[in-house]
């Protein structure tokens, strides 16, 4: 694929990664559309779509040149019996459609990007995981119970995607870590307003590890698969260090020139987890990702280490337009 001016749909695209994804690939030049349930002011184009019928949206896809599907319900939320199904539908059957529809065009995307998760690994404290011996997760032994549903969420999603084959759309699927941002709302952000607080400590035991990357290098990361026609198939997104918890908030500390924070033992995060409506697997899973495909392809991250990382997002974060 030739770097002219690309056409690029992104569904699911109104949240915070694909406002970045968009807003980048603007930036250069190129047409996005997003496809979302409740179109919303953007210097891009965007489009309704329901996520589980086809219509005129589909038109945005003839012809494209990339879909980056990034639909499905936050799991930012306690893992009701209904959320659990909102999570698990709005993932499994949105990708189910887009292979529907994409393989009936008469001239699909030539790359399809759907969204996975850096959480299908198994709860490693032991060794990194990468795309060719990473061992997926489930009912491994010091993981609780409850969190075997994400990772029957991340098989299912994955098996969705690459169910039928699509001879003319070449497919990634991005296993990503958490994405961090110096924007409202974003992990990063969250944690930052611990440390500023003082109960910047390690959670849990802060043995687990954090997977995580920039999200200068996450968009670079798609941009540049974007144009590798050799790429398909299984893609970790992470930054190439992963930290234990407890190192992962002292550098976010020292970023944030705050020498001390109060720890948070597991019982405590479960207590805050239930009042603030979410899961503390967010927390204390350890996820110990590295990118190796995306290294043995030639691609050079800016941020590999967390402390430089850490440092740039503490300085955007106080020198954002909305300060």
């Amino acid at each position: 694929m030739n770097a002219t001016r690309l056409r690029i749909v992104i569904p699911g695209g109104s949240g915070q990664l694909g406002r970045v994804l968009a807003q980048f690939f603007q930036a250069r030049g190129h047409h996005v559309t997003v496809l979302t349930r409740g179109p919303f002011a953007a210097p891009w184009q965007t489009v309704h779509w329901d996520g589980e019928t086809i219509g005129p949206w589909t038109e945005h896809l003839e012809g494209a040149d990339v879909c980056i599907n990034l639909a499905g319900r936050s799991v930012n939320c306690r893992y009701t019996r209904a959320n659990r199904q909102a999570i698990y539908d709005s993932r499994i059957n949105t990708t189910r459609l887009l292979q529907d529809v994409i393989a009936n065009l008469a001239d699909p995307p030539k790359v399809w990007f759907n969204a996975s998760t850096a959480t299908i690994y198994r709860h490693a404290l032991d060794r990194e995981m990468d795309e060719e011996t990473g061992e997926l997760g489930g009912d491994e032994p010091g993981a609780p119970k409850k969190w075997n549903f994400s990772i029957h969420v991340a098989k299912d999603w994955e098996a969705a995607f690459f169910a039928a084959p699509t001879p003319r759309t070449r497919k990634i699927a991005l296993r990503s870590a958490v994405v961090l941002s110096a924007q409202r709302g974003n992990p990063f952000v969250i944690y930052s307003n611990l440390v500023r607080l003082g109960l910047g400590g390690t959670q849990g035991n802060g043995r687990q590890f954090v997977s995580w990357i920039h999200e200068e290098d996450f968009v670079r990361a798609v941009e540049f698969l974007i144009f590798r026609d050799d790429l398909a198939g299984i893609m970790n997104l992470a930054a190439p260090n992963p930290l234990p918890n407890r190192d992962f908030m002292a550098a976010l500390r020292e970023a944030w020139d705050m020498p001390n924070g109060l720890p948070a033992p597991a019982p405590l995060l479960e207590i805050a987890a239930f009042f603030h409506r979410t899961e503390t697997e967010l927390l204390l899973k350890s996820r110990c990702v590295f990118p190796t495909r995306l290294f043995d392809a030639g691609f050079e991250f800016q941020f590999p280490r967390w402390s430089d990382a850490a440092d740039d997002l503490v300085y955007r974060w106080r020198h954002r337009d909305d300060a």
